[in-house]
This record gives structure tokens, C-alpha cells and sequence, in this order.
């Protein structure tokens, strides 16, 4: 709940934390910059490398149309976060009937768990690339890793490390450096819708939306932006000291423009590079990020194909923690329970527990063998019906002068919100009816 005096893991005033390090634009960069790194996880790669190598930049445009949308339903979910000191779930709870939020909750927890458990899957194929390890040894090792850094890290230390994980994205610009890019026609797919009348482009399309702006980032960042009023004493939730709200406001603004203009960009080097690599002389489909990795081999260089493996790992280090924590932030706040990275663990046995079980139960399902595509179908199925009413009721709190007081959204974030919820129910329709 807003100010409660619940202890925290950390002191506001600790220095020499990694968080803390840095020019001070880094330092202005935080939910925001980890939410758009985290959305290029692992099963995002692969919807990329898939768009490029089957339509080269037929489909680059959708990346610039994806932009101002999740811009906006970002920043929206931010402010209701730094303005009510409530992630979105508890918010929810307060306004909507609980039915509806016990059904949200539940199917995005079974969505998260699934793409925790491709994520999961990509990384470890991706280290095979490097090192010959057991799948099993591989699963286990990255999910003990991605859950106990957050179990057992300092908030501030934790999320100053996700911060510096984002970096390890740059690996695709690296690999978009080796090769030869022909601009005309990548300015032309930037610019020009290439349309096709096959299903399977559409659906690509689809994925590509359902990837860039997908549920689980809207609890992430709602959520880190309440952690951030809990772990330092300066900060508090706007609505008890709304002469924070101007610099709060700037900086929000600054850190998802930054971060999704990141994530977009990454996930254009992805599909360039598997568009001037991959789209002429493949027969067989790209249906993972690791196939993408081993298919650039012969054609862009060891290095290419090194870089390309070594970004699923980072990025999975990066995109299963937020997985696993919305997952948790949506289930605790919907259940009354004490909630945040920087409350102590055994102050929050069942925050901690739901990311454990989670990543556990992710790393089960890969375990079992349960395809990392058929994960994916059934998490993007999951998510597809999630996500507009989810979009909906947030453009609809982000409105409300009884959630938000005088910081309601302005009519440009209303606009290009609704259109990102618009945009988002076609895409779904089209999805759940060609899944049927």
C-alpha cells in the first residue's frame, strides 16, 4: 500500500551500488530501459529473425508503427505506478470486480510461465552453440541464476545489474556490422508497407505487434516505478507530494523513449541482419532464435552467428527476471500480499515464492519436452486475450481524476493509447481466429 513503512532490503543513500554508477543520463535510465530491452527476449528474437528471413524488410515498417504505440501504453503504465504507488494488478483491484482480475491474473501467469520456459529453452541451445552442456544442466543452471538474483540481490544492486544486461542487445548491432546492408530497400520497407496476401504474413505481423507491446511489460514497469518509491526516501507517490510530478513526469518520459526507441532498434538489427542474410537460398523456416544463430554461420562468419548466440543468453538473463517478477507483482497485488524487490524476503515469502515457481515451473514444461514453438503459440494465444482488456481498463484508470487526481493523461496519450488498444484487438482477432 501507498507509504507503508514496511523495512527494505537496502538504504536510499548507499553508494557504490551499480545502479549508482554512471553519467547521469545513465542514472535518469531505469523501468523503462530494462522494459524494452526485456521485450526483445529470446522468443522475440525468433518472430524477428522470422519476419527477415522470410519477407527480408517487407515487414520493417511494423517497427516503426510499433513505436509511438508502446511508447505511450508504457508511459501510461508508468505514471499510474509513480502517481498512485500501486502497481497495476492493485489498482485494479481497487476498481474493477475481482473476477475479472483473478481471470487477468491467471492467464498471465500461464503466458509468462510458458515464455519463461521457451526463454529458457533458447538460452540453453544458444550455450550448446558455445559449450557441449546437457539441456537439462542448461535449464537448471540459467533458472537457479535468473531466480536467485532476484531472491537474493539488493534492489538497487539487482537493478542496476538488469541495466547493465541490457548492453548485452548491443551484440546485434555487432552482428548487423558484418553485414552489407542494401539501404534503398531497407528505406523502402521503413517507409512503405510491403503487403502480401498469405496468412502467414499477417500472422507474422500479428506476432510482431503481440511481441512489442505484450501484458507483461505493462505490470514490469508499473511495478519498478512503485519499487522506486519504496527504495528511495527522496521519492513518493505523487498523488501525497505532487510537486514531484514535473521532474517524476520528465523523467518517465525521457526512460521509455529511450527504451522502447532501444528495444526497436535492436529488433531491427535482428531483422535486417536475418533479411540480408537468411531470406535467399533457405528452405527450411527459422523457428528459433538458436536456428537463426546456427543459420547465420555459413553465410555472415563465425562472428555473426557467435554474437547472435551470445545475445539470447544476455537478453534471456534479462527478459526471464521480468517475466518471472510481473508475473508475481500481478499475482501479490491481487491477493493482498506484502510485494517488491526491495522488501527482504522473508517479508515477502509469497512475492519471492511466485518467482520461484514460475521460473521452476517454466524450466518443468522445457524439461518435459514441451516444444519451445507450441510454448509460444499458447503463451501468444494466452497474452492475445489479455492484453486489450488490459489496455482498455488502463487507458480508463489513466483518465480517472479518482485514481489520478490532477494527473490524468493528456488527450495526445489518450489518443495514441487508444490506438495502441485498437490496433491490438484487430491484431488479436486475427490471431485467436486463425489459432481456432
Amino acid at each position: 500500500m501507498p507509504g507503508s513503512q514496511t523495512p527494505v532490503r537496502q538504504s536510499p543513500q548507499k553508494r557504490g551500488s551499480i545502479g549508482s554508477r554512471g553519467p547521469a543520463f545513465w542514472r535518469s535510465l531505469g523501468p523503462g530501459l530494462i522494459t524494452g530491452a526485456a521485450d526483445d527476449d529470446p522468443s522475440g528474437i525468433a518472430t524477428y529473425a522470422q519476419a527477415g528471413a522470410q519477407y527480408g524488410f517487407a515487414l520493417a515498417w511494423t517497427l516503426v508503427l510499433a513505436y509511438p504505440l508502446m511508447v505511450a501504453i508504457q508511459a501510461i503504465c508508468a505514471r499510474i505506478g509513480r502517481t498512485t504507488g500501486r502497481g497495476i494488478a492493485g489498482n485494479l483491484r481497487e476498481h474493477y470486480p475481482t473476477w475479472t482480475l483473478s481471470v487477468i491474473v491467471g492467464l498471465l501467469f500461464a503466458a509468462n510461465v510458458l515464455n519463461i520456459g521457451a526463454d529458457l529453452g533458447a538460452m540453453t541451445e544458444s550455450l550448446r552453440l558455445l559449450v557441449p552442456v546437457p539441456v537439462w544442466l542448461g535449464v537448471l543452471l540459467f533458472g537457479v541464476i535468473t531466480a536467485s538474483g532476484q531472491i537474493l540481490l539488493e534492489h538497487t544492486r539487482y537493478v542496476g545489474i538488469l541495466k547493465w544486461l541490457t548492453l548485452s542487445l548491443l551484440a546485434y548491432f555487432g552482428a548487423l556490422a558484418s553485414v552489407r546492408v542494401p539501404w534503398t530497400e531497407l528505406i523502402h520497407g521503413l517507409v512503405w508497407p510491403g503487403l502480401h496476401l498469405d496468412q502467414s504474413f499477417w500472422l507474422i505481423v500479428v506476432a510482431i505487434f503481440g511481441t512489442t507491446i505484450s501484458p507483461y511489460l505493462f505490470f514490469w514497469q508499473a511495478g519498478q516505478e512503485v519499487e522506486d518509491t519504496k527504495s528511495m526516501a527522496s521519492r513518493q507517490p505523487l498523488l501525497r507530494q505532487p510537486g514531484q510530478a514535473t521532474r517524476a513526469f520528465a523523467r518517465i518520459r525521457l526512460d521509455t523513449l529511450v527504451g522502447m526507441g532501444f528495444s526497436n532498434l535492436v529488433a531491427l538489427a535482428i531483422l535486417i541482419t536475418s533479411a540480408v542474410t537468411l531470406k535467399s537460398g533457405r528452405s527450411v523456416p527459422i523457428e528459433t532464435a538458436a536456428e537463426a544463430a546456427v543459420a547465420l554461420r555459413p553465410i555472415a562468419g563465425a562472428s555473426a552467428s557467435l554474437l547472435f548466440a551470445l545475445g539470447i543468453i544476455g537478453t534471456g538473463l534479462l527478459s526471464v527476471p521480468v517475466l518471472a517478477g510481473s508475473a508475481a507483482y500481478a499475482l501479490g497485488e491481487a491477493r493482498r500480499w506484502p510485494v517488491g524487490l526491495s522488501r527482504a524476503p522473508l517479508r515477502a515469502k509469497a512475492f519471492y515464492a511466485s518467482i520461484a515457481l514460475a521460473i521452476t515451473l517454466g524450466a518443468v514444461a522445457n524439461l518435459l519436452r514441451i516444444g519451445p514453438m507450441k510454448a509460444l503459440v499458447w503463451a501468444a494465444l494466452l497474452n492475445g486475450i489479455v492484453s486489450v482488456p488490459v489496455m482498455a481498463m488502463v487507458m480508463l484508470l489513466g483518465a480517472r481524476t479518482d485514481v489520478m487526481g490532477r494527473f490524468c493523461i493528456s488527450r495526445r496519450l489518450k489518443l495514441t493509447g487508444w490506438t495502441a488498444t485498437a490496433l491490438m484487438a484487430v491484431a488479436s482477432v486475427v490471431f485467436l481466429y486463425s489459432s481456432l
